[in-house]
C-alpha cells in the first residue's frame, strides 16, 4: 500500500522502513544504557521495529511532524511497551516503592517543605542504608521514570506530540505537562539537575555520576527518589 504525503506524493511504506531502521537500533542502544544489564538489545530492537512497522502505517504528514519524529515516539513506546508486559521486578520491589511514595507524600503535607531521605528513611522506620538500598532495587529492577506518571518522557521534548483526535484527550495532556513541568521546578536541585541531565540532556547514569561527581549508584537513587517525590506529588492526576 502507498500513501500519499501533504504534497500528494507517494509515501512508499517499505522504503520508509528501510530508511529508518537504523533509528530502531540508535534507540535501543540509548535506552539500552539506560536500563538494566538484563535487558537484551535484540529484544529492544525486535519490538522497535513493531513500533516502526506501526508508524509507517500510522504516519499522517498533513500533522506537521516529521516522520523521524514521528516514529521515533512509537519506537521508543513500543520498546518501554514490551518492557513493563515482561516485568521482571519482584512484588516486594513495587511494593516498597508503593510505600516509599506513601511516605514521601504524607511528610511533605505534614511539614509543607521537601522532605530528605534521613526523613523518609525514620517515618519508614528503617536505617538510612536500608532506604538507599530501596531506592537502588527498585532502580536495579525497572527505573521509575516519567512514563510512569501518565506521560511519555518524548512529551516533555516535543511541543505538539500528543497526536490523539480527541480534544478533550489533547487538553488534559497538555494540562498534565504543564502540572508536571511545574513539579519538577519544586523538586530539591540535586534532584532537578538529575532529571534535566537524564531527560534533557539525555545522559546515561554513569555520565551524570561524573558531572556530580558521585557514584553511578548514587545517582540512580537520587533519580529514584526523585520519581518517588514527583509520583507524591502527582497522585491528583493518577486517579
Amino acid at each position: 500500500m502507498v500513501k500519499t504525503n501533504a504534497y500528494n506524493n507517494p509515501i512508499d511504506k517499505t522504503v520508509l522502513l528501510e530508511q529508518h531502521t537504523v533509528l530502531v537500533k540508535r534507540i535501543a542502544y540509548h535506552l539500552l544504557a539506560r536500563l538494566p544489564a538484563s535487558v537484551i538489545v535484540d529484544d529492544l530492537i525486535q519490538s522497535g521495529m513493531i513500533g516502526l512497522f506501526e508508524a509507517a502505517n500510522n504516519f499522517d504528514s498533513t500533522k506537521g511532524a516529521s516522520f523521524e519524529t514521528f516514529a521515533g515516539i512509537r519506537i521508543r513506546g513500543a520498546m518501554l511497551d514490551e518492557m513493563r508486559r515482561g516485568d521482571w521486578t519482584p512484588r516486594s520491589v513495587h511494593k516498597n516503592s508503593r510505600m516509599v511514595s506513601e511516605a514521601i507524600k504524607t511528610l511533605e503535607a505534614s511539614l509543607g517543605r521537601d522532605v530528605t531521605d534521613v526523613e523518609v528513611a525514620e517515618k519508614l522506620e528503617i536505617s538510612l542504608n536500608e532506604y538507599h538500598h530501596i531506592l537502588s532495587e527498585v532502580s536495579t529492577g525497572k527505573i521509575l521514570g516519567i512514563d510512569d506518571l501518565g506521560v511519555s518522557e518524548d512529551a516533555l521534548k516535543f511541543d505538539g506530540a500528543c497526536h490523539s483526535d480527541d480534544p478533550y484527550q489533547s487538553i488534559e495532556h497538555n494540562a498534565f505537562k504543564k502540572g508536571l513541568t511545574e513539579c519538577i521546578s519544586t523538586l530539591p536541585e540535586r534532584e532537578a539537575l538529575v532529571l534535566s541531565l537524564y531527560y534533557d540532556e539525555e545522559l546515561n547514569l554513569r555520565e551524570i555520576g561524573q558531572v556530580l561527581d558521585v557514584s553511578e549508584s548514587r545517582v540512580s537513587q537520587i533519580h529514584s527518589q526523585a520519581m518517588h517525590r514527583l509520583k507524591a506529588r502527582m497522585q491528583s492526576w493518577q486517579s
